[in-house]
């Protein structure tokens, strides 16, 4: 296939590398493909070069459609466009702005693209190419109906168009699923690599404890609730804390972004900023397009030194001095702390690094942090840490788990001490429910912990689904009960996978989603009245089928919720667990009275000054 020859710019290494690695993918014949490339990677850029690269599938397939969900988004790329391709029409496809469906390139905004009046005037086999910034949202219905359209979902006559979405992060944490969209990410390139490669500023992190408690915090669509996490968040003396933080660590810093929950946050903690003598001002969704543009250019001149916002400045919008980040808000999504974060990432004359301050609330809530970004425990506090320190600390943590590496020749020595957790039959194995807080604390339902990297939701008939983790990736299956009359030896059906994702949170929040329509709210909620109640006699009766006679139990010694969960354990894999933890433990102390061996020998002939002995 001829390639026409791209625009004299000369691109970044892996600029380049991510257009060859479409290219090559078109080449195979594939249509749907996205590139997962860090915030401040330049993806419009890559965006704008690709279109004459891509060769036009037929005679008449010429245009490129380019979609994003945001004005500044798409007023960014008809620019980029314009300026890359003087010769070529460019048409803009938003509110007031009508395009004629007939410009070498259209940039479109997806919530008006996607009425069907609007639609209408684009032929879908003219278009060669549509391109999705933020690719992370193109499963919503909005896109999904432009992408019908041009006849690049998974249903009925594909199109000559290929499709091609950019996002800094590509999953979606509400469950649903991209591969409705995308069949291929074909490059990677996150911000530590960026970092890495000097391609972004460098970032500094430091988490101050707020001890805000987000345990009663409402949870919707993956994330925090914002009424009720302002409620829980927007106080006197946790707006105070973060002027103290930000006076105490970042005060010299020009130019400050600062993330809130919502309007009521943001004017609360402006008005402590400036109590505290400092020029602080604040945009929101409610602020006027000139002054808003006026607040923002004055921000870039370095006019003020601290802006706050409550999500305007999440994604798509360049700017470049930002030199500290103040994270006042917060998520369980990993993908809003990427997008934050990601904000203070851009090079600029002058700018050495980027501060990251997260005001980190209580742990409970299954909150993500910065030092999740980088595979830390949570509750890890940092102090001024830059990116490969943090690198570095969580290789530290890893090697103090298990010990340094092999020497050829020699048996491992183990650094520190090996820690067990002893159970001394089943039972103690079942009943320990540590598991159990973390992923409650992200999900509504009463999930299990029946496995190392294994997770189950039981309802009343025994059907379930389970979320399992496998190399790099969680799966969720779905085991459903036979219908009455069938001729099935098994009342279950076999297990169907229903979703896949990369992350355990979003592998959860799908699982979530998929449990709401498959099983009744009532029984598979973890704050179910019934779970309350005294367990039954038939659950009991199974329990102390495994227990010995002197530990059976009773109705009025342990309640029906929590016997429900032992008993799905106990069904779902618990005593094949406990028998290999056994097995490993002895294995562990084997391994352990090998090394002692070998080291009491290699100190007996050791040289040492002082007498030889006999």
């Amino acid at each position: 296939m001829q390639r026409l020859a791209p625009p004299s710019v000369r691109l970044r290494d892996y600029q380049e590398d991510s257009i060859n690695a479409i290219l090559k993918y078109l080449d195979k014949g594939e249509k749907r493909l996205g590139l997962s490339l860090a915030t401040g990677a330049g993806k419009t850029v890559i965006f704008t070069h690709l279109i004459d690269r891509v060769a036009a599938p037929t005679q008449d397939a010429t245009q490129t459609l380019i979609l994003a969900h945001r004005r500044e988004l798409v007023e960014q790329a008809a620019r980029h466009c314009r300026n890359t391709y003087p010769e070529k029409s460019v048409e803009i496809e938003m509110a007031k702005s009508q395009a004629t469906g007939l410009a070498d390139i259209t940039v479109a905004s997806v919530q008006t693209l996607q009425r069907p009046d609007r639609l209408m005037r684009f032929d879908p086999d003219r278009f060669k190419l549509v391109l999705v910034d933020e690719a992370h949202h193109i499963v919503a219905d909005s896109y999904m109906n432009v992408l019908h359209h041009f006849k690049l979902d998974s249903s009925g006559e594909k199109g000559p168009a290929a499709l091609v979405g950019v996002s800094a992060t590509f999953s979606r944490h509400d469950g649903l699923r991209l591969g409705l969209a995308i069949d291929h990410i074909v490059y990677h390139k996150d911000y530590v690599d960026m970092i890495d490669d000097k391609w972004l500023a460098n970032a500094v992190f430091t988490t101050v404890s707020t001890g805000v408690n987000l345990s009663k915090v409402k949870v919707s669509q993956g994330d925090f609730q914002t009424g009720s996490l302002s409620e829980a968040v927007n106080h006197e003396q946790t707006n105070l804390l973060t002027v103290r933080a930000w006076l105490e660590k970042a005060k010299n810093r020009r130019s400050t972004l600062v993330f809130c929950v919502d309007l009521a946050h943001v004017a609360s903690l402006t008005a402590m900023f400036r109590q505290h003598g400092v020029d602080a001002r604040y945009v929101t969704s409610d602020t006027p397009t000139k002054e808003r543009a006026d607040l923002l250019e004055a921000f870039k001149a370095g006019h003020y030194p601290v802006l706050l916002n409550c999500g305007i400045f999440t994604e798509g919008t360049d700017i470049p001095n930002i030199d500290c980040v103040i994270l006042a808000r917060p998520t369980q999504s990993r993908n809003l702390l990427i997008q934050m974060i990601g904000r203070g990432l851009r090079l600029h004359p002058g700018k050495e690094n980027c501060h990251v301050i997260d005001m980190v609330s209580s742990l409970d809530a299954g909150i993500t942090t910065t030092p999740t970004l980088f595979g830390l425990d949570p509750a890890e506090i940092l102090k001024e840490t830059d990116a490969k320190q943090m690198k570095s600390l969580r290789q530290r943590r890893e090697y103090e788990q298990v010990g340094s590496a092999t020497v050829e020749g020699q048996p491992p020595e183990l650094k520190g001490s090996i820690t067990f957790t002893d159970y001394d039959d089943v039972n103690d194995l079942i009943q320990d429910h540590e598991g159990e807080r973390h992923v409650r604390a992200l999900s509504p339902h009463s999930w299990v912990v029946v496995d190392d990297g294994r997770w189950v939701l039981s309802d009343r008939t025994g059907a379930c689904l389970t979320i399992k983790q496998e190399a790099d990736k969680y799966l969720t299956t779905h085991t459903a009960r036979m219908p009455a009359g069938s001729t099935s030896k098994s009342p279950y059906a076999r297990p169907r996978q229903v979703g896949q994702a990369v992350t355990f949170e979003d592998a959860l929040h799908g699982a979530d989603t998929f449990a709401g329509k498959v099983f009744q709210h009532a029984y598979i909620s973890k704050s179910a009245h019934w779970r309350r109640q005294a367990a039954t006699d038939a659950q009991c009766e199974y329990l102390n089928k495994f227990r010995d006679e002197d530990s059976q139990l009773d109705p009025l010694s342990i309640r029906k919720g929590g016997a429900a969960d032992l008993i799905t354990k106990m069904k779902h894999g618990a005593r094949g667990r406990f028998k290999r933890m056994a097995g490993e433990k002895k294995k562990a102390v084997r391994k352990q009275e090998k090394v002692d061996e070998w080291k009491r020998r290699q100190n007996e002939a050791e040289v040492k000054v002082g007498p030889v002995g006999v």
